[in-house]
């Protein structure tokens, strides 16, 4: 009997994954492959349940002969290991990220004589309903505030895109590309950046919008989005304050906060020594990590510290002196920032800290030293890479030049061909 396989990465079974099913069951005996999950959370929604869970529903459906561990979005291992006769798959891979997903496999199965079949996708009210239904509970509080702790594990590196608004948020939640490996990438989480949310609100970065402020900006984000948030808490503010803010993240969803090591008016580390900035001392910043570690009534909740001394030009040692002891206070991770274009004190810093520390993770913002790849700095011991402002640098000149040239023209048809359609705008916003 010839093989028909097809894959799913689902938590929830619907009329569209029945009809695969069906139209597979015309071919020959089914075989049924489970997108891992650390595959899932390249291309596709974050699951809900364990590899071991999925499995165990797609044996439970009527028709499926057999079902087994897909552990290669590009199907590379099910293809050797099955050598099916027939690839079956909803003809929505057909466009979009996931058509290079689909010449893989043409390729693949091809060679042997092996065919694709296309499924017409299913998308009626009921799918509608089931797949809303999904993202809600993604974006519950409980189960996005678990998810970075998560990630950590499966992804040799969580990548996090800076989010301001509700619309960068839907960018940084929907955006799938190809790599430069043929395969499917995406950013797992979002950094709601103190910097970017006082820009967009015209204001200077030295903590003028208050917490009430920076909240709407993150409910705003939550509304729509279901991927992870870490927030840029600045300086924590006095402990007393802080503490109750971790209630107020935990509560939310928020999966870390991360604070920076100085005090008094907080001025941007762009500045570095130019302005006179204030490093706490490490007892007082160890005593409010431990506040708020105390605060907090989940195990989800992570509190990242941030350390200056690179920027503030204190060496070395005074940076990895102040990990040790943060870490030991409570901290659930270490962001070390550099303002230098070469990132050797990044690495430097980094190996030296998993010399001791092979667990707490490393978050490291290459604004300054962009040239690193996020593969280099796993290499070096880093788990986390946030991407802290881009996305606002890139739309300032835009709007501005946009503006310059309505001005000058009198009109607005000379910048209407740079300008994306508002179709394609609400496209994105009405596929929530």
């Amino acid at each position: 009997m010839k093989t028909a396989y097809t894959c799913f990465c689902t938590d929830v079974i619907h009329e569209g994954h029945l009809n695969i099913l069906a139209h597979a069951r015309q071919y020959g005996r089914v075989v049924v492959g489970c997108l891992s999950d650390r595959e899932m959370i390249r291309c596709s929604r974050f699951p809900t349940k364990t590899e071991e869970e999925r499995m165990e529903l797609y044996k439970s459906l009527e028709g499926v002969d057999d079902v087994i561990l897909q552990d290669d979005m590009r199907y590379d291992d099910a293809i050797t290991k099955i050598h099916p006769d027939f690839v079956v798959h909803g003809d929505n891979w057909t466009r979009d990220a996931d058509k290079v997903i689909r010449d893989h496999v043409v390729e693949l199965i091809s060679s042997y004589g092996g065919q694709v079949i296309d499924v017409p996708y299913t998308y009626n009210e009921d799918v509608k309903k089931v797949d809303r239904r999904l993202n809600e509970k993604l974006a519950m509080p409980e189960y996005r505030r678990s998810r970075l702790r998560k990630l950590i594990e499966m992804t040799p590196i969580v990548k996090v895109m800076e989010a301001h608004s509700g619309l960068t948020g839907l960018i940084v939640e929907k955006t799938v590309v190809e790599n430069d490996k043929g395969r499917l990438d995406q950013f797992d989480a979002m950094w709601v950046s103190s910097l970017c949310d006082s820009t967009d609100r015209g204001k200077p970065d030295i903590e003028l919008v208050d917490m009430t402020s920076r909240l709407n900006t993150i409910n705003d984000i939550m509304e729509v989005t279901t991927k992870p948030i870490i927030l840029d808490g600045d300086t924590g503010g006095l402990t007393e304050h802080f503490v109750y803010n971790v209630r107020t993240l935990e509560r939310m969803g928020v999966s870390a906060v991360i604070i920076e090591d100085k005090t008094g008016l907080k001025k941007n580390s762009l500045f570095g020594t130019e302005v006179v900035q204030t490093q706490d001392s490490i007892e007082n910043f160890s005593a409010k990590i431990a506040a708020g570690k105390k605060a907090q009534l989940s195990d989800d909740f992570m509190i990242i510290a941030r350390i200056e001394s690179l920027i503030l030009e204190r060496g070395m040692e005074d940076a990895l002196e102040r990990a040790f002891a943060f870490t030991a206070a409570g901290a659930d991770g270490i962001m070390i920032h550099s303002r230098k274009k070469d990132p050797t004190e990044i690495f430097e810093f980094c190996d030296r800290f998993r010399e001791k520390n092979k667990e707490t993770p490393i978050v490291v913002v290459p604004t300054s030293f962009n040239q690193v790849k996020d593969g280099e700095l796993a290499l070096h011991g880093v788990n986390i890479v946030i991407y802290a402002n881009q996305l606002m640098r890139a739309a300032f000149p835009v709007m501005k030049k946009t503006a310059e040239s309505i001005l000058r023209a009198h009109r607005a048809q000379e910048v209407d061909s740079s300008l994306m359609p508002f179709k394609d705008i609400i496209r994105l916003i009405d596929e929530i």
